[in-house]
């Protein structure tokens, strides 16, 4: 048995390591930091890394069971791809690849909501003991690790900021704030600050579990599964864009947009362990209803994995491919090669269109 501690504070698991230099890119502060021989180590990862560790060693030993997973190759890769965005810049359209990491930076701020998210009694939910478990830290300091890691806290800039941070040293500042804001309303992305999910009516939500089940919780869960297969699929941004970032012909900053995104994926990793982690402990046990029903928790988890499964990986993917086309086309629009540049383009992978101009993913065997 695990002799390891997994009872943690709330300043335990936001403690950062004592670093001998701290992270500071283009003039700005952001967390995390290297120590003496210049290993970058994550912010809040002190005690927070070891914790998700020793959870799940005693998840393992409780009920020798397979953490919960999905393959990143559940989704395809990022479009433009690689390639295809060298071949964008390298013709002067710079744009989508700009669109693209001002998306990310946006969206990873948005992550910064999880502090407002109001956390159940998951006792209540369930037969089995929860003390000492992932379930029983996501409101004891889990979710406020997140929402630092991705919005920054106080002075130290997070992932949003640092997203912007590898965009304008790559292309030399190449937006301003309104700039970025008629950009986001084109992609159809809401500013910084507008309501989210975190305020919807959680009575008007398309049930998948029974009745019986608090409607609030389905609501979490489904919240945290939704975070995980977004956790998950970032691996193939982060891929895409070191590559691209770290073309010293392309763009500017001698590789230092990529290592500064390298940093990003690394922050990334404790999301991925902790929500799997006690996904996997809510699998395990058996839960209970408001009426004292008691479910299976393997299928509680599976009718909410299934319908995350459908909406991320088909749904999602087939409103990026339309969101990003259409940033090509604005891009490249009034040249005179456009058609040329789009064709050659979309030579360079997977997707393509068809002659009404619907986008294909074979890979997913779905239509954009």
């Amino acid at each position: 048995m695990t002799t390891a501690q997994t009872e943690f504070t709330i300043d335990e698991l936001l403690l950062s390591h004592d670093y001998a230099e701290p992270l500071i890119a283009n003039g700005v502060r952001c967390h995390g930091g290297f120590d003496a021989d210049g290993n970058y180590h994550s912010p809040r990862t002190r005690f927070r890394a070891p914790a998700i560790e020793a959870w799940e060693q005693q998840r393992r030993e409780h009920f020798d069971s397979p953490i919960l997973d999905i393959p990143l190759e559940s989704w395809p890769e990022s479009f433009p791809n690689v390639e295809q965005s060298k071949f964008l810049i390298r013709n002067g359209v710079t744009e989508p690849t700009i669109s693209s990491l001002t998306r990310i930076g946006t969206v990873e701020g948005f992550g910064g909501m999880l502090r407002l998210i109001p956390i159940p009694d998951f006792q209540k939910l369930f037969v089995e003991d929860v003390r000492g478990t992932a379930v029983d830290h996501i409101a004891r300091g889990l979710f406020e690790a997140h929402a630092r890691d991705e919005a920054g806290h106080e002075d130290e800039a997070g992932h949003n900021v640092m997203w912007f941070i590898a965009r304008d040293i790559a292309f030399d500042n190449p937006v301003t704030e309104d700039q970025t804001a008629v950009m986001l309303e084109r992609m159809g992305i809401p500013s910084p600050g507008a309501a989210s999910g975190a305020g919807r009516n959680i009575s008007d939500i398309d049930r998948a579990l029974p009745a019986d089940i608090d409607p609030y919780v389905e609501f979490l869960i489904a919240r945290m599964i939704g975070l995980l297969f977004i956790e998950i699929s970032a691996f193939h941004g982060f891929r895409w864009a070191e590559a691209v970032l770290s073309d010293t012909d392309l763009v500017a900053g001698d590789g230092e947009p990529a290592r500064l995104v390298s940093y990003i994926r690394a922050d990334e990793t404790p999301h991925v362990a902790y929500l799997r982690t006690a996904l996997s402990e809510m699998r395990d046990r058996t839960w209970v209803g408001t009426s004292g029903a008691r479910y299976s928790g393997e299928e509680m988890i599976g009718l909410a994995w299934d319908r995350a499964v459908n909406e991320s990986v088909v749904m999602r993917q087939a409103d990026g491919l339309k969101m990003a086309m259409r940033e090509i086309e604005h891009a490249v629009k009034g040249r005179s090669d456009a058609a040329d540049l789009v064709d050659e383009m979309l030579s360079l992978g997977e997707i393509r269109r068809l002659d009404d101009g619907t986008l294909v993913d074979p890979r997913v065997q779905r239509a954009a």
